[in-house]
């Protein structure tokens, strides 16, 4: 099935798809809505279609909310979305709605005959630019789960005093400062600093208080 607000857009894809082999082409629609009952016709009559080529950006119900429902509702379809768009935003919203492809407008036909085959039988397909653009968001999640992992751990390492001499560390007060206000003398102060920078493998109180900022120490 194919789904697009535009009717010279539709046109011109079944004209691709009819050229190959293997595919046939059971319905179409103008917008999420017609979509829906047109595939809640094709249940009752038992004509799913095994695919549904869907535009991300439609009238009224999104392809987004159009995917939701339609991997909700027919466990056997397979969406694979269409769309214009390439940044990670509708990409990732694309997948979290159920959709198991994308590939952008510009595709060339065998791409696009490859990629509704591919999802024809449950494989993922992502063209190269959209692929390249998830990947990188895996990684940068990653990076922010590793930092995240590695601030607590070192947040962990720190004692309840180490961490109040830090937050007035991070003030700019002086050891002498620092040793009058929690009563303890300034050559305990500074084995604490020196500690903390012995265990956090920093080189001076500079990068300590960095790391204490960055990655919210205390």
């Amino acid at each position: 099935m194919l789904v697009d607000d535009h009717a010279i857009v539709r046109d011109g894809v079944r004209l691709l798809l009819e050229q190959g082999e293997g595919l046939q082409i059971v319905d179409e629609a103008n917008d999420g809505e017609e979509a829906l009952e047109k595939l809640k016709a094709h249940h009752t009559d038992n004509s799913l279609p095994d695919v549904v080529l869907l535009d991300i950006s439609l009238p009224g119900m999104s392809g987004i909310q159009t995917a939701q429902h339609i991997t909700r509702l027919y466990k056997s379809v397979k969406v694979l979305m269409l769309s214009m768009h390439n940044n990670e935003d509708y990409i990732l919203r694309a997948v979290e709605s159920g959709a198991i492809g994308y590939i952008l407008k510009d595709s060339s036909s065998d791409e696009m005959m490859k990629a509704i085959k591919t999802v024809a039988t449950g494989e993922k397909y992502f063209s190269s630019p959209v692929a390249t653009i998830i990947l990188n968001g895996y990684m940068q999640q990653m990076r922010k789960d590793t930092g995240a992992t590695n601030g607590k751990a070192r947040r962990s390492k720190l004692s309840k005093k180490e961490k109040e001499i830090l937050s007035y560390l991070i003030e700019g007060l002086s050891s002498r400062l620092i040793a009058e206000k929690l009563q303890l003398s300034v050559r305990t102060v500074d084995n604490h600093r020196a500690n903390m920078m012995r265990r956090l493998q920093v080189r001076n109180a500079a990068e300590l208080v960095r790391m204490a900022v960055e990655e919210k120490l205390v």
